[in-house]
């Protein structure tokens, strides 16, 4: 065997032990229908949340924390404890607020942009794809363990006021939610399970 068929015979192998390892990953890398397939399976869950609003024109952050449920399929429920008491409840196409003895309520589809911020949370936390993707153009990174959601809005009138959601969590509990507006403004959520509760 002359030197030249040897040197072409070792590329040959690196290059299909490199399309090998290649392939072996891609076939394995983490990807969307396998994190829905995690968070489909709580059903029902509680947190406690601190979050962190990014104003401009304002000087440091404005913090609330509260506490966050969840009932599958679609009731989402806010009560914010501090600053203020307030409450938000999302329940199938019913959004009703509370704040200082006072009710309100109204309907998810005659506010497209906000249909869209709830399905954000409430399908990711369902596991339901399909209407996530609806809404947004979405890219996973990570690992089951550690892994990172980027949603960027379809929707114009979404996208009109929303640049971009980056939802955080380990296997099927979200633990993080980072939303930027239009504007500049941001808003960054940690979220911590209450164990037992799902």
């Amino acid at each position: 065997m002359t030197s030249g068929s040897k040197i072409r015979i070792e590329r040959w192998c690196r290059w299909l032990v490199a399309a090998l390892a290649f392939t072996a990953s891609s076939a394995w890398a983490f990807d969307l229908p396998e994190l829905m397939g995690l968070l489909a399976r709580q059903k029902n869950g509680e947190a406690r949340f601190t979050e962190q609003r990014f104003v401009r024109g304002i000087e440091g952050p404005l913090d609330a924390s509260g506490t966050l449920s969840f009932q599958a399929p679609d009731r989402l429920t806010r009560r914010t404890l501090a600053p203020r008491p307030e409450t938000m409840t999302v329940d199938g196409n019913t959004l009703t607020l509370s704040r200082g003895g006072r009710t309100r309520t109204l309907t998810l589809d005659s506010m497209p942009e906000l249909l869209g911020m709830v399905e954000a949370m409430r399908s990711t936390l369902n596991g339901n794809a399909q209407t996530l993707q609806r809404y947004f153009r979405s890219t996973l990174t990570g690992t089951p363990d550690k892994w990172t959601l980027d949603l960027a809005p379809i929707d114009e009138k979404l996208a009109a006021q929303v640049r971009s959601l980056r939802l955080t969590g380990k296997a099927g509990e979200v633990l993080g939610i980072e939303m930027e507006f239009i504007g500049g403004d941001r808003s960054v959520m940690v979220i911590t399970p209450v164990r037992g509760a799902s």
